[in-house]
């Protein structure tokens, strides 16, 4: 009998995603198993329970996913599952909470292609706000294109001290160099708009982040991306459909969240199906997202 392909799927909250679930048997694995309600603490003794169970050489075919919506307890989660591991037992860790690494990486690879194929620029040459930079997705986001080397800034919708202690955040965890901005008023967001090249928009579902009289009022504006599908969208004026379609009254292209989707759930299938046939054990992140996604759009 083949040896089996085994994902222990771990949350911090009441249920794992059956989103999750789904992907992973697709991707191939032969028996999923959700934790639910894990705390931290706990990690270290479920991973060792995991690599003990098997010989060394099989360690490559179990794995450990964390979900929840948190993005930083899931890096938490992968450091303390890697600290866990005793050599030579291993097994394969990756996170995806809230499927924020992939949507991010899928949002950011798809901006990346649109600034290139439509303005001849790299990340590194552009300007980014990034609206919704607190919560997961936006987090990632912010992180992925600083750490490419554009100018960002996270825009916090209750002030700057938050977002501030984020910005910080990012800075000592990952040496992504970020700029908190003040968005409590449409006032404020529109000053914050008119002076870069790239909106990144993942707030709440049915949050309407910007008007379409801002984004015309946004004048070096390329690229406009939102990750909201639930009306009203995030970007008014730009299609849940967009995929870098122009955005009427601006010289900019719009993607919408029905073009990032596909790209964020080919990605979370791949990094999956990477562990089921690596040689040796993974840590996967949203950085690893990022690097697949970007072949994917290409």
């Amino acid at each position: 009998m083949a040896d089996k392909h085994i994902l222990h799927m771990m949350t911090p909250h009441k249920h794992v995603s059956p989103f999750d679930v789904n992907m992973a048997l697709d991707a191939g694995y032969d028996s999923v198993t959700p934790y639910e309600e894990v705390t931290l603490e706990e990690i270290a003794d479920l991973v060792q329970d995991v690599i003990f169970s098997r010989p060394p050489n099989l360690g490559v075919n179990s794995a450990v996913f964390f979900g929840g919506d948190d993005a930083v307890l899931a890096l938490d989660m992968i450091d303390a599952a890697k600290n866990a591991l005793v050599p030579p037992f291993g097994c394969n860790i990756m996170a995806d909470p809230a499927g924020s690494f992939t949507t991010a990486a899928a949002m950011v690879a798809c901006v990346e292609r649109t600034l290139k194929n439509k303005h001849q620029k790299a990340l590194k040459d552009v300007s980014i706000a990034v609206f919704g930079a607190t919560g997961v997705v936006g987090y990632c986001a912010a992180v992925i294109a600083a750490l490419e080397g554009a100018r960002v800034q996270i825009v916090g919708y209750s002030g700057i001290d938050r977002v501030a202690k984020r910005g910080d955040e990012m800075k000592e965890r990952f040496g992504a160099k970020v700029e908190p901005a003040d968005g409590s008023s449409d006032e404020k967001n529109t000053t914050i708009v008119k002076d870069v090249d790239v909106i990144l928009t993942a707030a709440k579902a049915g949050v309407q982040v910007l008007s379409a009289s801002q984004l015309k009022a946004a004048g070096k504006l390329l690229v406009a991306a939102d990750v909201n599908a639930v009306p009203p969208l995030g970007l008014e004026g730009v299609d849940v459909m967009a995929d870098a379609e122009p955005i009427e009254g601006t010289n900019a292209f719009g993607i919408g969240a029905l073009a990032v989707g596909p790209i964020k759930s080919k990605t979370e299938h791949g990094l999956l199906r990477r562990m089921i046939e690596a040689g040796e054990p993974q840590v996967l992140d949203f950085r690893d997202a990022f690097q697949l996604a970007r072949t994917l759009v290409s």
